[in-house]
């Protein structure tokens, strides 16, 4: 698997997810098995098969969640420059044809949360960002049409 870079805040939440997964939602599923055996016959026992098939998805993603953090490489912002856009920045654009401001971040797919200004680095948006230094002007390609945002600002 490819070395993953996050922040600080990133492990953080990735290692609370994986104990969450282990402590809390392995034991759950764990006593639901239990419970579907003592009703009888396995082989047409519904609610066993059901507590198998999320005991496998959960294994799954629990293998997953380690192998990331096996891989997770943490940036420090300190070493980050604001000359140009570039992973874990943030930048404020004015979109050229509406004037609106909006603020973006940066931020590795795992970190990505639209509400709170976060976008991943493989977006369309992230893509075009990416290089671009105050006063120059990204043209984005995005399904809904050609956007142009105009770089007014770049911060930690």
């Amino acid at each position: 698997m490819a070395v993953t870079y996050m922040t600080e805040e990133g492990l953080k939440k990735l290692k609370e997810e994986l104990q969450f997964l282990e402590t809390v939602e392995r034991p759950r599923i764990i006593a639901a098995i239990a419970e579907a055996r003592e009703k009888g016959d396995l082989s047409e026992n519904a609610e066993y098969d059901a507590a198998k098939e999320a005991q496998g998805a959960l294994e799954t993603k629990i293998a997953l969640l380690k192998s990331r953090l096996m891989d997770a490489r943490v940036l420090n912002t300190a070493d980050l420059g604001t000359d140009e856009v570039k992973l874990l920045t943030k930048v404020r654009v004015r979109q050229k044809n509406t004037g609106m401001e909006k603020t973006f971040q940066l931020v590795t797919e795992g970190e990505a949360n639209i509400a709170e200004g976060k976008i991943s680095i493989s977006t369309p948006i992230a893509k075009g960002l990416l290089g671009k230094k105050v006063g120059d002007v990204a043209q984005i390609q995005v399904p809904v049409g050609l956007l142009e945002f105009e770089i007014l600002e770049i911060s930690l």
